[in-house]
């Protein structure tokens, strides 16, 4: 809930300042929440785990499409995208750099025992819970081939 209440008082600074990009980005944050509040089975609320996840996803959808506007070549759209990206990851916590994510995977691989590329299933379920919200998904899963790769 507190995710919504900040976007809403944004929402308010960003139209008084007139920042088109902020105001692009905060009203797509804000659809989303009301999406996920209203969808089936969220009962009106939404989890801060769920908040973390649903801003991810936004991010994600944003840099997807930035890469493919780069490669055809449309800097006007990717812009407005990595604009876009940078208001929304205001949002979400501090991403891990990633020296700092390669020893946390160390001990999470220790921990679960992993010997081998095989265990790779073991390790991201176990990387992807404790490290959500603050690394992303495909740095995750590089890492830890490259560690099990050794």
């Amino acid at each position: 809930m507190a995710l919504e209440q900040q976007i809403t008082g944004e929402l308010k600074t960003a139209m008084l300042a007139k920042d088109e990009k902020a105001l692009r980005s905060l009203r797509a944050i804000k659809a989303a929440i009301l999406l996920a509040k209203t969808s089936e089975g969220a009962g009106g609320e939404l989890k801060e785990e769920d908040e973390i996840k649903l801003l991810q996803k936004l991010v994600k959808q944003r840099k997807d499409s930035l890469e493919i506007f780069q490669q055809q070549n449309r800097a006007d759209l990717a812009q407005k995208e990595q604009e876009e990206i940078e208001v929304i990851e205001k949002f979400l916590p501090k991403q891990l750099n990633p020296e700092e994510l390669k020893a946390l995977l160390v001990k999470i691989v220790a921990e679960v025992g992993a010997t081998s590329p095989a265990d790779m299933g073991k390790v991201m379920g176990a990387a992807t819970k404790q490290l959500a919200g603050k690394a992303d998904g495909k740095a995750i899963s590089a890492a830890v081939k490259e560690l099990l790769a050794k």
